[in-house]
């Protein structure tokens, strides 16, 4: 029972990331699309247990993942991905806990990471999940503006 609870814990943890889900019912027929029998109640439950919060504009989203737009829009700088690695350049002293943070958010693609001061090495098993990595955490980096003003970028969500 809980090997199937883990699971499709996991299938909403990839939706929310995937989608911009607003209600339990969406995420209902997202599992369901998915091979998951589950009901509401059952959904509500998970909702409950996982932590997920709804942004200001009724999207859910995973506790780990605000904490890690908090310490990556705070501390990171730049990434770059080669071959199945991704680097990530942070302010100095800040690279240990954006770590913590991104290992906190359980990306499925990241086998492990690395920190030293100010670089973050985590290891993906290929260059397309490095890449698929790297971008979601670029987007999470505030772009400047001309006037050094910062940008806001969404995080994690293609609709």
């Amino acid at each position: 029972m809980a090997r199937k609870r883990n699971n499709r814990q996991e299938a909403i943890r990839e939706i929310v990331r995937e989608r911009r889900i607003r209600a339990q019912r969406e995420l209902v027929t997202s599992l369901q699309e998915r091979g998951f029998d589950c009901t509401q109640a059952t959904v509500s439950r998970d909702v409950t247990e996982m932590g997920l919060e709804k942004l200001p504009d009724g999207v859910y989203v995973l506790a780990e993942d605000l904490h890690l737009k908090r310490m990556v829009s705070d501390m990171a700088i730049d990434v770059q991905h080669s071959g199945n690695l991704v680097l990530v350049k942070t302010v100095p002293g800040s690279a240990p806990g954006v770590a913590k943070a991104i290992e906190g958010a359980e990306f499925p693609d990241v086998l492990g990471s690395v920190a030293g001061d100010d670089t973050i090495i985590l290891v993906t098993a290929d260059e397309t999940r490095a890449v698929k990595v790297g971008d979601a955490i670029l987007k999470i980096i505030p772009l400047k503006s001309s006037d050094g003003a910062r940008l806001a970028i969404p995080f994690m969500t293609s609709h």
